[in-house]
């Protein structure tokens, strides 16, 4: 399974805003940071923003910020905003589940239980947890011009 470049920069739009916290975040610095276009960003905010992950701040000094604490921001809950799809063989899938054994298969069993375990490793992890792991996250981003001493 992969997930997607939406996904990925996702929770970077995510771990860049906790790093900054108590301030806004313009998408343009955290597309400078990224070193990726602000339209991909706009289009990336959308889910984010209905799920209550992010708010907006509209206006001359707007920007975003973590619509909830960084710690209550689960890995699977941006993964199951941003990914489409989970299926991980042609039988998760209802159109394609025309095979005589979709209902007694022990490999769609097999996959269901490995997805299910990726979504549970994912809940482990917050993206508080991401960002307190790299206590030099600020100056990789650009937000502060101090390095961490080592």
């Amino acid at each position: 399974m992969r997930l997607t470049r939406q996904t990925n920069y996702a929770i970077r739009i995510l771990m860049y805003c906790a790093a900054n916290e108590g301030q806004l975040s313009r998408i343009a610095d955290i597309a400078k940071a990224y070193s990726v276009s602000e339209l991909f960003l706009f289009k990336i905010l959308q889910p984010l923003t209905k799920a209550g992950l992010v708010e907006t701040v509209r206006g001359r000094n707007g920007g975003i910020r973590l619509g909830q604490a960084a710690g209550d921001i689960s890995l699977v809950d941006v993964v199951t905003v941003t990914e489409d799809n989970f299926a991980m063989a042609e039988c998760f899938e209802s159109e394609f589940a025309d095979c005589p054994l979709i209902d007694s298969c022990a490999l769609n069993s097999a996959l269901r239980k490995a997805l299910g375990a990726f979504f549970a490793v994912l809940a482990e992890y917050s993206i508080d947890d991401l960002v307190k792991a790299r206590p030099s996250i600020n100056f990789l981003l650009g937000l502060t011009e101090d390095q961490p001493a080592a």
